[in-house]
């Protein structure tokens, strides 16, 4: 690291230096002493009434991306991706641009693991990096008091990259344990970079998609007339649990798909929960029973939940939040939590990622995002 390195720089503010993330500090008895205060210990949690991004956003232009989200969320800003840039910039080319000792390749059936990196891992770092630096830009001087980044959770990685024999990572439970170990010290560089850059606390969104095939045995095979072979809820939340545990910042599990399994995702030591609260099964009367119990389960809890609630396209007609806010309140009061409670255990978000919307609906929807939030904080007594 140069001396102009933001991350050597706040090492070396805390006593560090020369320390690489993921490595034990120096012991005191070896270290210089510090002369200093030792600065005040990060907040439990973000203030309630915050709202922020599922992630990803629409376009080429990281600077523009970074400068709509930074200017809607600027309490829980997150650092936006742009998948229509390609290869690299896809949730899984972006996380396997931060796995440690695993190269990985695109092949006509997606992403396998390589002998060595290539082209296409060095374009997911360069595009990462290039995401940073505008992101960095467009929160200077305001800067936010949380920022949010995002990667693809270890079980959706595993489902998504191949081996060297075509077969998924996830048919290899031993590849799988070292594809979550590679991950979590990738991930803990990346999030002592951002905080470094930042002076944020940073959350880290661990996004698993494809959890719940993996859970009931629905990824395909190669060939695609087969199926893997299900993982136990006991083997994904230890999964789970260890990169949570060694990532070294509070972490959100997000899984926008229906049903999202709940009792696995808030038993690894999530500080939230994110889902999409206008699905079939927890929305309206078509609500199932049990969804609405595992909802009320993660709130008894006292775990908050990433409230899925803005259209992520434009749904036409120009919706207000207070339309919107439907959703949540009803849920609260289905399950028998106080409005106002929603400020503490609930955060709003765009139903899944942006970028399939028109930019001009993109910033209409974080800025509904924000609105929500302050709606939380002071919400109507009376039932619409």
């Amino acid at each position: 690291m140069t001396a102009d390195d933001p991350l050597a720089a706040a090492l070396a503010a805390a006593g560090l230096a020369g320390v690489q993330p993921g490595q034990a500090a120096p012991s005191r008895s070896t270290a210089e002493p510090v002369q200093h205060e030792d600065p005040p210990p990060p907040p439990a949690r973000w203030p309630d009434g915050a709202a922020t991004g599922v992630g990803s956003m629409p376009g080429d232009d990281p600077r523009e991306a970074a400068a709509v989200v930074a200017g809607e969320l600027p309490v829980l800003t997150a650092l936006p991706e742009l998948p229509a840039r390609g290869v690299g910039a896809d949730m899984i080319g972006r996380t396997a641009g931060l796995l440690v000792d695993i190269a990985v390749e695109v092949r006509p059936s997606g992403y396998r693991v390589a002998a060595r990196p290539g082209r296409d891992q060095r374009r997911a770092v360069d595009l990462l990096r290039t995401d940073l630096d505008a992101f960095d830009e467009a929160i200077d001087p305001v800067r936010p008091p949380w920022v949010k980044v995002q990667a693809a959770g270890p079980w959706t990685l595993a489902a998504s990259v191949e081996l060297h024999s075509g077969h998924k990572v996830l048919t290899d439970r031993g590849a799988v344990r070292e594809v979550a170990a590679s991950l979590a010290e990738g991930l803990r560089a990346h999030v002592a970079e951002v905080a470094a850059r930042t002076g944020a606390t940073v959350l880290l969104q661990l996004d698993e998609p494809s959890l719940p095939a993996v859970l009931t045995g629905r990824v395909p095979t190669p060939s695609g007339y087969g199926t893997v072979r299900a993982v136990s809820g006991s083997a994904a939340a230890d999964v789970l649990r260890a990169v949570i545990a060694a990532v070294g910042v509070p972490v959100v599990l997000h899984c926008c798909a229906d049903r999202p399994p709940l009792d696995v995702l808030g038993a690894v030591g999530a500080v939230a929960i994110g889902v999409d609260a206008t699905l079939p099964s927890v929305a309206g009367r078509t609500a199932a029973p049990a969804a609405l119990d595992a909802i009320g389960t993660v709130w008894d809890a006292g775990t908050p939940l990433l409230l899925g609630m803005v259209p992520a396209q434009d749904p036409g007609g120009r919706p207000t939040s207070r339309a919107l806010a439907r959703t949540a309140f009803d849920l609260a009061d289905r399950l028998g939590f106080d409005r106002e409670r929603l400020a503490h255990l609930a955060v709003p978000t765009p139903t899944c990622g942006l970028a399939g919307a028109d930019p001009a609906w993109a910033r209409r929807a974080l800025a509904l995002c924000r609105e929500l939030g302050e709606a939380f904080v002071d919400p109507p007594e009376e039932r619409d």
